[in-house]
C-alpha cells in the first residue's frame, strides 16, 4: 500500500533544508510508520535530488501527535532565493514522499 493510505504531510523550508512532517491519521498506524520509515529509507527515497555531500537526513519521533519529522539537507538546492526549481520551497516534496510503498506486516 502507499503511505498516502495511512498518512499526511507538512512541509517546510529554511536555506537549503526541507524538512517533512508525516502524521499518521490512526493511532494504530503510527508504529508501522515507525518501523518503516527511517531516515535511510526517506534519504534513499530523494537520493537523486539532495546535493552530493549533502548532511545525512535526520528523523525525530514525535509520539505525542503521531508522527515523523524528517529533515532533509541539501534537497533545495542552494535555497529559495537562489535556487532555479520549480518548487524551491520543496513543498511537492511530502506529496512525493506519500507515493512511498509501505508493507503492511
Amino acid at each position: 500500500m502507499k503511505l498516502q493510505m495511512l498518512a499526511h504531510s507538512r512541509t517546510g523550508d529554511k536555506g537549503d533544508t526541507s524538512n517533512i512532517s508525516i502524521i499518521a491519521y490512526r493511532v494504530e498506524d503510527y508504529p508501522l510508520l515507525c518501523e518503516q520509515l527511517t531516515a535511510e529509507r526517506v534519504a534513499e527515497f530523494f537520493a537523486g535530488l539532495r546535493e552530493p555531500g549533502a548532511a545525512p537526513v535526520r528523523r525525530y519521533a514525535l509520539p505525542n501527535v503521531q508522527a515523523l519529522n524528517f529533515v532533509l539537507p541539501g534537497i533545495l538546492r542552494s535555497g529559495v532565493t537562489r535556487s532555479l526549481a520549480l518548487d524551491a520551497h520543496g513543498k511537492c516534496l511530502g506529496s512525493a514522499l506519500l507515493d512511498l510503498d509501505i508493507n503492511d506486516l
